[in-house]
């Protein structure tokens, strides 16, 4: 996108696309943070240290924003390299990131009895190979992002607590408050 009309109209479809999801029945967001109770039977949570299950609850609410955080920057990817590069963009993306993310797209295919990430190389991707891509692409990304080094730093600092979480670890306040300044700041940036 080269210029501010054409990042108008990609806001713009934006917009449109969320409105026809509501007006198909989309339920509403449920940010309360709360378990379900159906799963939370089904894993038998009940017969858990309480301890550790009020601590990984706490840490599930900080989950739930970075897996949105990092699916949101994968949407941002595919369509803003849709509208640069057309449908087959993925061909474009450096063969590192490419082979990478279909190396392990077809290694989970194999574990049929499983759920898969998805349908696309892009949701095998991490938030280095996502930077790779835009760095790649800048000129396509620059109407949203301010630079390659400031999505880096966000991209970075919401990784480095991603990865504590996705370890069972734990997350002090201060971390908590880091992450949500970083996506307070995405968010704001390319409104997503």
């Amino acid at each position: 996108m080269s210029s501010v009309g054409d990042a108008y109209q990609f806001v713009f479809r934006g917009l449109l696309t969320e409105e026809a999801l509501d007006r198909a029945g989309r339920r509403a967001r449920d940010v309360t943070g709360r378990l379900d109770s159906e799963y939370a039977e089904k894993l038998s949570l009940d017969l858990l240290d309480e301890e550790l299950v009020a601590a990984a609850r706490r840490m599930a609410t900080v989950y739930t924003a970075i897996a949105a955080f990092e699916n949101s920057a994968r949407d941002l990817v595919v369509s803003t390299m849709i509208e640069s590069k057309g449908e087959h963009w993925w061909g474009s993306v450096k063969a590192d990131v490419r082979n990478r993310a279909e190396a392990r797209m077809e290694n989970e295919a194999k574990h049929k009895f499983h759920a898969q990430r998805g349908d696309a190389p892009l949701n095998y991707t991490d938030l280095k190979d996502l930077l790779n891509i835009i760095r790649a692409n800048w000129d396509a990304f620059e109407a949203f992002l301010p630079s390659p080094d400031w999505t880096s730093s966000v991209f970075d600092a919401v990784e480095r607590s991603r990865n504590v979480i996705m370890h069972s670890g734990q997350l002090g306040p201060r971390d908590v408050e880091r992450v949500g300044i970083h996506l307070r700041d995405w968010v704001t940036q390319v409104g997503a």
